[in-house]
C-alpha cells in the first residue's frame, strides 16, 4: 500500500521557521520525484517545491525561492521541507505527493513545473498557520 505521511505543521509567528516531513512507503522511492504543494482557503492547490530522489535535482516556486529548502533522506524514504522567514501568506494546508520520475524530468530545468494532475500519489495535508 502506497503511503505518504506529511507532518510538522503548526502555528507560528511571521518570520519563524518550520520543517515539514513526508514519509513515503509502498513504492520504489528512488524512482520518483516528491513534491510539496499547498492550498490556502478558497484558493487552488499550488506547487511549492519538488525533488527528484535519484539525483537530487530540485525545483522551487518563485514565491518561496530563497526561503525554502527541500531535501531527502533516502535511507529513511523521507523528504523534508525547511521553511524560513515565514509570512502570513504561507498559511495553507501543505501536501506531499509523488510522481514516477525515472528520467529526472519533473523537477529539472526543462520539466513541466509542478502540475497537480501529474502527481500520482498524495498524502494527507498538514496545516501551517502563520500569524502576522
Amino acid at each position: 500500500e502506497v503511503q505518504l505521511q506529511a507532518s510538522g505543521g503548526g502555528f507560528l509567528q511571521a518570520g519563524g521557521s518550520l520543517r515539514l516531513s513526508c514519509a513515503a512507503s509502498g513504492f520504489t522511492f528512488d524512482d520518483y520525484a516528491i513534491g510539496w504543494f499547498r492550498q490556502a482557503p478558497g484558493k487552488e492547490r499550488e506547487g511549492v517545491s519538488c525533488i527528484s530522489i535519484s539525483d537530487g535535482i530540485t525545483y522551487y516556486a518563485d514565491s518561496v525561492k530563497g526561503r525554502v529548502t527541500i531535501s531527502s533522506d533516502n535511507a529513511k524514504n523521507t523528504v523534508y521541507l525547511q521553511m524560513n522567514s515565514l509570512k502570513p501568506e504561507d498559511t495553507a494546508v501543505y501536501f506531499c505527493a509523488a510522481v514516477p520520475d525515472l528520467t529526472n524530468y519533473y523537477c529539472g530545468p526543462y520539466g513541466p513545473g509542478m502540475l497537480v494532475r501529474k502527481y500520482r500519489y498524495w498524502g494527507q495535508g498538514t496545516l501551517v498557520t502563520v500569524s502576522s
